[in-house]
């Protein structure tokens, strides 16, 4: 697994405690995308309790601020999946 999928999956699991978790590097799909700047596209679908009672943007919220210090150069694009337990059955 690439260092900043690791890096990502340590963050996300330390700030938002999923009980599901899952990432995939999508940046082969993206190359030479003008912008990018050495970052990459990545895929992450996440269940948390966390995200409990809360709206779709600040679910997004959450993840943009717990990847933060990612965000400013390993990880140009997000796509997002944010589920409560109680939305699929757990």
């Amino acid at each position: 697994m690439p260092l900043r999928v690791d890096n990502i999956r340590q963050t996300l699991e330390a700030v938002l405690a999923p009980t599901r978790l899952d990432i995939e590097d999508d940046s082969h799909r993206h190359a030479g995308h003008a912008g990018a700047k050495g970052g990459g596209h990545y895929r992450v679908y996440i269940i948390s309790a966390k995200f409990s009672g809360r709206t779709l943007i600040a679910r997004h919220r959450m993840v943009y601020e717990a990847l933060a210090e990612q965000m400013k150069g390993d990880i140009h694009a997000l796509s997002l999946v944010t589920k409560a337990p109680d939305e699929v059955g757990e």
